[in-house]
């Protein structure tokens, strides 16, 4: 069987903040929906759901000095992808399996490098929480609060973009730890969410605060334990004046910092010394060897109703694009997922 394999494709690089004009839907090449006899070790997959990541952002500039290479300009954008396998040469992977890993945003992928591709087991749970609650953001919030923070019952923790894929979890698990809880979001609706639906004690639309350092001493009279940083700039730098003795800051993101070329300093890093912060970027690739446990706790904390998941799910590859450039105007509401197909 011939199809017409559709992707998104990056058109050149980018300096700022994505726009959707930087991406273009294409119609593609007719492809034959079965691997060729010499493709070995090889999977070709029906990618089902789609995940918009702010790393996605850096892929798009021409920089080679991440742990990451970019995208090239003409290419086909790539991300985490839940997908289908529709015909393999990988003795791992049969036609019928459910995989999450890097794919292609398009609607059938050939996958040469299957060694990260993780195979899914069918579960009550909807499937495309295997790019969110279990997948890459809820590991990073997992190996971000227990891993980098050192949590202790009793902290004091704030949690900013506290309503994305990774805060809105990093906050539940802080309450489950026995912690107090603030996070800060970007609208009235994202607010009442963390407040009513998703457990944090606190609040705040950082966006209605003339003073974020005011705003962090008001929530925070006592000082902050743990600043989990998913924006960096303004907001962490009012955070350091904030922190406790002995605080600790999980640097997860910088996703307020638009530009390499007109970065945004940090003013109040004297309180690193005075109050002996410790801070510590991380990733969620350095702690993989805890995936098994992560996902056997989330899943339990998830059928008891200990945690909740919310996801903002956009209908049709042709959405792809306006789904990642919202995440930089903080158009979604929870985690953004691009759904191609159901089938």
């Amino acid at each position: 069987m011939e199809v017409r394999n559709r992707k998104v494709v990056l058109k050149g690089f980018i300096t700022g903040a994505p726009k959707e004009t930087d991406m273009e839907v294409k119609e593609g090449d007719k492809i034959v929906l079965q691997l060729p006899e010499d493709a070995k070790g090889a999977v070709l997959v029906k990618n089902l759901y789609l995940s918009c990541d702010p790393y996605m952002r850096g892929r798009m500039r021409e920089s080679y000095d991440s742990y990451i290479p970019p995208f090239q300009p003409g290419s086909v954008i790539e991300g985490f992808g839940l997908c289908k396998v529709i015909d393999s040469t990988d003795p791992n992977f049969s036609k019928g399996d459910l995989v999450s890993g890097i794919t292609g945003w398009e609607e059938y992928s050939l996958i040469h490098n299957t060694d990260k591709l993780r195979k899914i087991a069918t579960s009550d749970m909807p499937l495309s929480y295997h790019l969110g609650l279990l997948g890459m953001p809820g590991f990073t919030a997992y190996a971000g609060f227990y891993e980098v923070s050192s949590p202790k019952k009793g902290d004091f923790v704030f949690v900013s973009a506290a309503s994305g894929a990774v805060g809105q979890i990093v906050g539940q698990l802080a309450k489950l730890h026995g912690c107090y809880v603030v996070g800060s979001a970007g609208s009235k609706q994202k607010v009442e969410l963390l407040k009513n639906k998703l457990s944090f004690d606190e609040a705040f639309n950082y966006k209605e605060e003339p003073d974020l350092a005011v705003a962090l001493k008001r929530y925070f009279p006592q000082g902050i334990d743990i600043y989990f940083d998913n924006v960096g700039g303004p907001m962490l730098d009012a955070a350091l004046v904030n922190m406790r003795v002995h605080g600790r800051v999980a640097v997860c993101g910088m996703v307020s910092q638009h530009s390499f070329s007109d970065p945004q300093g940090i003013h109040n890093l004297y309180t690193i010394v005075k109050n002996r912060v410790n801070i510590k970027g991380f990733l969620q690739s350095d702690y993989l060897h805890l995936y098994p446990k992560f996902l056997e706790c989330v899943q339990a904390y998830y059928k008891e109703g200990k945690i909740v998941y919310i996801e903002d799910v956009s209908d049709g590859l042709e959405s792809a694009p306006g789904a990642l450039v919202g995440l930089f105007s903080g158009r979604n509401v929870g985690k953004q997922v691009v759904c191609v197909s159901k089938e």
